[in-house]
């Protein structure tokens, strides 16, 4: 399990997850312990900006994609279960 035990500028925690903007294009989403869920990052479209949610699979050290979504919110959305 991944662990991050700091709250940079940035960071917005709501329904249990933590959202740390690293860049414009680019979160990482943290439980409140600091236990890392995943990634969100946006990606340009020829419809617009979508957002793809990235669960982080720690034991098998790689990221599953968990969907595609047209706001950050919805994208986030997915971690807190």
């Amino acid at each position: 399990m991944t662990v991050l035990d700091f709250a940079p500028a940035g960071t917005s925690i709501r329904a249990g997850v933590a959202t740390i903007q690293l860049h414009d294009d680019l979160w990482r989403i943290t439980r409140s312990t600091g236990e890392v869920l995943g990634y969100v990052q946006r990606i340009d479209s020829p419809a617009g900006h979508k957002y793809v949610a990235k669960r982080m699979l720690p034991r098998q050290r790689r990221f599953l994609a968990v969907g595609e979504f047209w706001t950050v919110d919805d994208a986030m959305d997915c971690f807190r279960f």
